[in-house]
């Protein structure tokens, strides 16, 4: 992990987050998990002290390996990324308008865990998401 800094600081602070599509339903296809990444990038992009280091998807769920400035909450980076997402997928796709009508396309609540000496198993268990419909568990060790 890399130290980053702003005027009065210097941090390391990188998170595991995830979250699921409203009420679990599986429209993440290839196809969307490709204009997902691709609108990701796009919002990070407008954030200099947001770093994305691993993004992953389910069918019905999305993982992110993200680093977030101290000056920024993570609950308000999850709420920028979730309603930027909503927005730019469901004017994209019409099948996706059709299942939420006027509503957002990804639940309400998320996880969040820091990552620290464990950020190898962390981004390799993001990289494995969607290989498998039903993974094992996760579990994190401490040594």
């Amino acid at each position: 992990m890399r130290k980053r800094s702003l005027n009065h600081c210097a941090y390391q602070h990188q998170y595991h987050l995830v979250w699921g599509t409203k009420y679990r339903r599986k429209y993440i296809k290839p196809y969307v998990k490709e204009e997902l990444l691709l609108e990701l990038h796009q919002l990070i992009k407008k954030y200099p002290t947001l770093y994305l280091y691993a993004v992953n998807t389910g069918s019905d769920h999305i993982h992110l390996q993200i680093e977030i400035s101290p000056d920024i909450s993570v609950a308000r980076v999850v709420q920028r990324i979730k309603t930027y997402t909503s927005f730019r997928l469901k004017k994209k796709f019409k099948f996706i308008r059709k299942i939420y009508l006027d509503s957002g396309i990804w639940s309400v609540g998320y996880f969040s865990s820091t990552v620290g000496l464990n950020e190898t198993q962390i981004k390799q268990y993001i990289h494995q998401q969607g290989k498998q419909e039903r993974p094992k568990q996760f579990r994190f060790s401490f040594s």
